[in-house]
């Protein structure tokens, strides 16, 4: 297996384990597990095709994070057509459709990229993008 084979096949564990991580914290409400977030992290949300989007940094997102987490216990994330590449080494972008789910009924629909950076031996988010998908 090469180098860049392998790097990935070890990235998309983490990122497995990272989507395992997120529906326990949708079960129990505990997010630590979820807040592998570097020092600059940030997230952009789009909300309509004509609004500005908002930003949040580190803290906001966490914070943010925990509220949504605990509002929407019982709650089941599923990630949908998932693509991950490498931009190289240190460096990966996964895109994702990202259905949260209530009592059975699609309660969102976003699509999602994650930009991932390995820091120290550890994968880190360093930043993600958030977009409402209209039904």
């Amino acid at each position: 297996m090469l180098k860049i084979e392998y790097q990935l096949a070890e990235f998309t564990l983490m990122h497995d384990k990272f989507i395992i991580d997120w529906n326990k914290a949708m079960v129990t409400g505990e997010t630590s597990a979820l807040e592998r977030m570097a020092e600059g992290y940030y997230v952009t949300f789009f909300y309509g095709s004509n609004e500005k989007p908002m930003l949040f940094g580190r803290e906001e997102a966490i914070s943010g994070m925990r509220e949504s987490v605990k509002q929407l216990i019982g709650a089941q994330k599923k990630f949908k057509n998932r693509v991950i590449r490498l931009k190289d080494s240190e460096n990966a972008a996964v895109f994702y459709e990202l259905l949260i789910v209530k009592d059975e009924k699609v309660i969102a629909r976003l699509f999602t990229i994650e930009t991932w950076q390995l820091t120290y031996g550890k994968w880190l988010l360093v930043r993600e993008v958030e977009e409402p998908i209209c039904s």
